[in-house]
């Protein structure tokens, strides 16, 4: 399975404070405007999505200070919630005037914040094993430990379980993990860890900027009642699409942060890690896009 799609152009466009966006596409067919996750991860990373790219116009933009896109005169605008204006400004840009939207991981935040402040200009939303800071909902440590300490039993899990408990206390103490501690927890983040996402896993240090994976979700960048107030008043089709084997969210979370939407969904993809297109290709893309054609 190839991690990168051979056939991509790139464009520029500037957004509302003079920084200048990249951002990628792939394929044919209706758009579909996907965000990276990371937090502050190139878009590189997501490939065509398993093939997504099939039956759909990618449209993977480069979030700000990331991949082609130029690093911000202001750095406090890494802040998630200044980066709605940049979604804004790529539709506008595209000359649509709504989009279907697909976000990963960290970006959930990004798609759920911009969902809140331009209901009429979100056609159907796909979060993608998203974190859900932006409505206050997030797993306890107890109970993420329980979710990957299931996968024990064999290596590499049960080192990459200790190493996970390793950084689990070391956040509770008020301190950071140590390097080797998040390099050795990587395989609970896929279904399995096979050669591609080994690799895969190798380019996230290359493809992130720490400086704004450490800025997007600060101080003052949320305001969840407001953004679930919000969000309820919401039109879009939502799927929320959790992996099985993820605790980020774990498949509960992923139900409670549709149960937000009037006309959202779940589903799980089974053996489904953090990054579900890269554990069953051919299920993922085939159910994105009939949530994407159908709604459902």
């Amino acid at each position: 399975m190839s991690i990168s799609a051979p056939s991509t152009s790139t464009f520029t466009f500037t957004t509302y404070d003079g920084t200048e966006l990249a951002y990628h596409v792939q394929g044919e067919g209706e758009p579909l405007l996907c965000l990276p996750g990371g937090a502050m991860r190139a878009s590189a990373y997501l490939g065509d999505l398993g093939g997504l790219s099939a039956g759909r116009r990618l449209i993977l933009l480069d979030l700000r200070g990331t991949g082609d896109s130029a690093i911000p005169a202001d750095t406090s605008t890494y802040r998630v919630d200044h980066q709605v204006a940049d979604v804004e400004a790529l539709r506008t840009h595209l000359g649509l005037d709504s989009v279907d939207l697909l976000a990963h991981s960290a970006s959930g935040n990004l798609a759920l914040l911009h969902a809140a402040a331009h209901p009429q200009r979100v056609r159907r939303l796909a979060l993608i094993t998203p974190t859900c800071w932006a409505v206050d909902l997030a797993e306890s440590p107890e109970t993420g430990l329980a979710d990957v300490r299931r996968r024990g039993g064999a290596e590499p899990y049960d080192t990459a379980i200790a190493a996970y408990e390793r950084a689990i206390a070391a956040f509770a103490a008020g301190g950071t993990p140590e390097e080797a501690d998040r390099a050795a927890a990587m395989p609970l983040a896929y279904g399995r860890w096979d050669e591609t996402a080994r690799a895969h896993a190798a380019l996230s240090p290359v493809q992130k900027n720490a400086e704004a994976s450490a800025a997007f979700a600060g101080p003052g960048a949320f305001d969840p009642p407001a953004t679930r107030a919000a969000l309820g008043r919401c039109e879009a089709q939502v799927l929320v699409l959790a992996g099985e084997l993820d605790s980020y969210p774990s498949p509960a979370l992923a139900a409670r942060l549709a149960e937000l939407f009037a006309r959202g969904v779940v589903d799980v993809q089974q053996g489904g890690g953090h990054f579900p297109w890269l554990d069953d290709a051919q299920w993922f893309a085939a159910r994105v896009e009939r949530f994407l054609a159908t709604g459902a």
